[in-house]
C-alpha cells in the first residue's frame, strides 16, 4: 500500500506537470541536527523518521547526508559548509532557531529549520514548525463558528511574545483586548484579578448581600442563600480567552482564572497547540478547553509505525521531519529537479500527515485541525 506521501506526490505531479527525469543523478539533501550531547535523542529520532519517509517515497536517487550540530551554532555552520562543498543546496535543520544565527553565510543553501519562530529569520532559513500564524488562523475559524466577538488574548512575557504579536497583526484576528502576564505564579494571580475585574465583582457581591440583609424583602432569606453560594457578582466583559501558554504555565493561568470566578463554563478557554498533552485530560477544572493542532489520527498512525519499526516512541519534531522530507521531494520533483531557493517562493500546497503545508514567499504555514478536551477526552471540532 502506498502511503499518503506517495499518493499525493504522484497525483499532483502527473495531473499538472510533465518532467525531465534525471535518472542518474542523486537528489542530495543535507540533515543537520544534534546527534550527540543533551539533544541527541531528538536528533536520532529525526533521522529515524527521515528514513521512514525515504522508504515511503521509494526513490533510490534520494541521498540523505546527516551531520551532527551538537546544538552549537558554530558547529552547525561548519557542517553546513561541509555539505555545501558536496554540492548540497537544501538542508533540513537545524533543530533550534539559535543554531541558525550564522547560516546566512551560505546564502546559496536553503535551510528548513524545525523551529516555529518566524521573527528575524535569515532569508535562506525557512521555519517549518507549527507557528503562531497557523494556530491563530485556525482559532479565527473557531471564533466565526461559535460567533465569539469578545475574545481576549493572554500572552506570557517570554521570548515567544513577539511571535504572538506578529501573528495577531498578520492574521487580523478580532480581539476585545490583549494582556501580558508574568509566568511567576506569585505575580500572575494578581494580574489575572485585574484583567477579570475580580475585586470589583467581589465588592459587587458584598454590597448586594449587605443591601438584601438590610431590606424588608419577603424572600430575603432565599435571596441571601443564593448570594452566599456565589463568589462574585456581575458579568464578565469577554466571552472567550486565548492563553498562549503550555503545560504547567497553562495550568497556572487557568487556576488563576478559576480563582477569579471565570470558569470554562462561563467563557471559552482556548490555548495554542498542546500536541495532545494527556496530562490535561486529568485537569477537569479547565475542561472544556479548545486548541488547534495537527491531525490526531495521522499522528497516532505515525506513532504506531515508528514504534513498530524502532521499538520506541517518536517525538513531535520527528513527526514534523517525516513530512518535511516529503515536502522537499515534492517541490524538487514538480520543479524539474531544481534545488534552488526559488522553489520555496512560489505559492504551493502539500498534503502531509500533519495537515496541509502552504508555501509562499519563503514562508511555510500549516492548515490545522481544531480540538477540545472535554470529559477527559480529545474531541475533534473540525
Amino acid at each position: 500500500m502506498k502511503t499518503l506521501l506517495k499518493i499525493n506526490l504522484i497525483i499532483l505531479i502527473l495531473t499538472a506537470y510533465s518532467f525531465k527525469v534525471l535518472a542518474n543523478e542523486n537528489i542530495k539533501i543535507g540533515l543537520i541536527v544534534p546527534l550527540s550531547g543533551e539533544y541527541a535523542e531528538i536528533g536520532n529520532s529525526i533521522i529515524n523518521s527521515i528514513r521512514l519517509a525515504v522508504n515511503e517515497i521509494d526513490d533510490s536517487r534520494i541521498e540523505i547526508l546527516p551531520r551532527d550540530t551538537m546544538a552549537d551554532p558554530n558547529v552547525a555552520l561548519d557542517v553546513a559548509k561541509d555539505l555545501y562543498q558536496k554540492d548540497v543546496k537544501i538542508i533540513i535543520g537545524p533543530l533550534f532557531g539559535e543554531s541558525s544565527i550564522y547560516l546566512n553565510e551560505l546564502d546559496d543553501v536553503t535551510f528548513l529549520s524545525f523551529t516555529n519562530k518566524l521573527h528575524n529569520n535569515h532569508l535562506n532559513v525557512i521555519s517549518t514548525g507549527v507557528n503562531a500564524i497557523s494556530q491563530i488562523k485556525t482559532i479565527k475559524k473557531f471564533q466565526k463558528k461559535e460567533k465569539l466577538d469578545r475574545t481576549i488574548f493572554l500572552i506570557p512575557k517570554t521570548d515567544y511574545k513577539i511571535e504572538i504579536e506578529n501573528a495577531i497583526a498578520k492574521t487580523k484576528i478580532k480581539l476585545k483586548d490583549k494582556y501580558f502576564y508574568d509566568t511567576d505564579p506569585t505575580i500572575l494571580t494578581s494580574q489575572i484579578e485585574k484583567i477579570t475585574r475580580y475585586p470589583q465583582r467581589k465588592q459587587n457581591l458584598e454590597d448586594e448581600i449587605n443591601r438584601v440583609e438590610s431590606s424588608n424583602d419577603a424572600d430575603k432569606e432565599r435571596k441571601l442563600d443564593n448570594l452566599k453560594r456565589k463568589d462574585t457578582l456581575g458579568g464578565i466583559n469577554f466571552d472567550s480567552v486565548i492563553i498562549a501558554d503550555f503545560e504547567e504555565n497553562l495550568k497556572s493561568v487557568t487556576t488563576s482564572l478559576l480563582y477569579t470566578d471565570v470558569s470554562s463554563n462561563r467563557v471559552k478557554y482556548i490555548s495554542l497547540n498542546q500536541w495532545f498533552d494527556e496530562s490535561l485530560l486529568k485537569e477537569k477544572t479547565l475542561q472544556p478547553i479548545y486548541f488547534p493542532s495537527v491531525n490526531k489520527q495521522n499522528y497516532e498512525k505515525f506513532t504506531e509505525l515508528y514504534k513498530s519499526k524502532y521499538n520506541s516512541l517518536p517525538n513531535q519534531v520527528s513527526f514534523l521531519s517525516y513530512d518535511i522530507l516529503g515536502l522537499v521531494y515534492y517541490l524538487i520533483y514538480i520543479n524539474d529537479f531544481d534545488v534552488s531557493r526559488k522553489i520555496f517562493y512560489e505559492k504551493n500546497k502539500f498534503k502531509g500527515k500533519i495537515g496541509i503545508f502552504e508555501i509562499d514567499k519563503n514562508t511555510i504555514t500549516h492548515q490545522l485541525n481544531f480540538y477540545s478536551i472535554n470529559d477527559e477526552k480529545f474531541i475533534k471540532i473540525f
